[in-house]
């Protein structure tokens, strides 16, 4: 049943990625309507469950004309485009639906500069529409609950942090546009641009930061907030997966707030939906709400590593150097 009184129509970018399912459960399940998608790639059977009367083109020029021409009835114009395309396609694909006269649902991350960030906000004044990026942990139970803990706390309270994000991925992340930096923007942007914006929403402004690794398909570094020292680790390497979970899990996502740990792998399965709700609703997160986060993963990608202090180094660097 749809969350509004009249059901919106989407158009989908991106609709054989990993990320497009979720999107698609989510116009279904929130009752409204995906009426045209496109990829390049054609492996899309998927819409068949979810979406069977949607239109598909793997060609973007004749996708972009079909929405535009949908323009000229009200009763076909699409309300949001939502893309869900490679990284170094997102300002392209973003700009694209808002001169479709549509708003726009951007995947993380949104756009890889605050350049490039200011020229949507300039395309947004053009068209009049407006752009909101998807930031799901925002929306998580377990992280609205820290945050709350750490509003609790005196103002001069300063918290040692420890996070650890580990995703499993194969042979074939290496041979994509994931393992391209120049498509990626790297594996700290590609998948630890929502950590950065969850870290800033709990802790508040970042102070400093430091890299002291930055790999392939791992990084580790040290990041200051205002309440918080944060020392980080991310990586999409199965062989640094705790023993504990290794076998069982390809994922484990780990807070440790001094002695606490906060551990959050479960939890993610709704929150696209959960997303799209409050978009629709009219609470989405813009363009500033973005702001922080595209700052901080500019600053990490284009940092040069340095040597950490023992006190700053996250506990799989010494094991990380030792055996690369």
């Amino acid at each position: 049943m749809s969350t509004t009184s009249h059901p919106k129509r989407f158009a989908l970018i991106g609709a054989a990625g990993y990320i497009a399912p979720r999107h698609m459960r989510a116009i279904q399940d929130l009752g409204h309507q995906l009426a045209v998608a496109y990829d390049v790639n054609d492996s899309v059977g998927i819409i068949d469950s979810l979406h069977p009367q949607a239109e598909f083109f793997t060609d973007f020029e004749r996708f972009y004309d079909f929405c535009w021409r949908l323009k000229r009835d009200p009763a076909t114009a699409l309300d949001y485009v939502i893309v869900a395309s490679p990284n170094h396609l997102h300002h392209a694909h973003t700009t694209a639906g808002l001169r479709l006269g549509c708003d726009v649902i951007c995947e993380k991350p949104l756009v890889p500069t605050l350049d490039l960030l200011d020229d949507l906000a300039l395309v947004e004044r053009e068209t009049g529409r407006r752009v909101y990026n998807i930031l799901q942990l925002r929306h998580h139970e377990a992280i609205r609950a820290l945050q709350a803990k750490v509003a609790a706390t005196p103002a001069g309270q300063k918290f040692d942090v420890e996070l650890t994000y580990i995703t499993s991925r194969g042979k074939w992340y290496h041979q994509s546009w994931k393992g391209d930096p120049r498509q990626s923007y790297g594996v700290a942007t590609n998948i630890g641009v929502h950590f950065f914006d969850m870290l800033h929403v709990v802790f508040g402004q970042l102070q400093a930061s430091e890299v002291y690794l930055s790999a392939d398909d791992k990084a580790i570094g040290y990041l200051e907030y205002e309440r918080a020292r944060v020392r980080w680790f991310l990586s999409i390497d199965a062989a640094d997966l705790p023993a504990e979970v290794q076998g069982k899990k390809t994922t484990f996502r780990n807070i440790r707030i001094g002695n606490e740990m906060l551990e959050f792998s479960e939890g993610f399965t709704d929150l696209h939906t959960v997303s799209l709700r409050e978009i629709v609703a009219g609470h989405g997160y813009g363009l500033a709400d973005a702001r922080h986060c595209i700052a901080t993963v500019s600053a990490i990608r284009t940092a040069r590593p340095v040597a950490a202090a023992t006190e700053r180094a996250h506990p799989t660097l010494a094991r990380t150097l030792t055996n690369p």
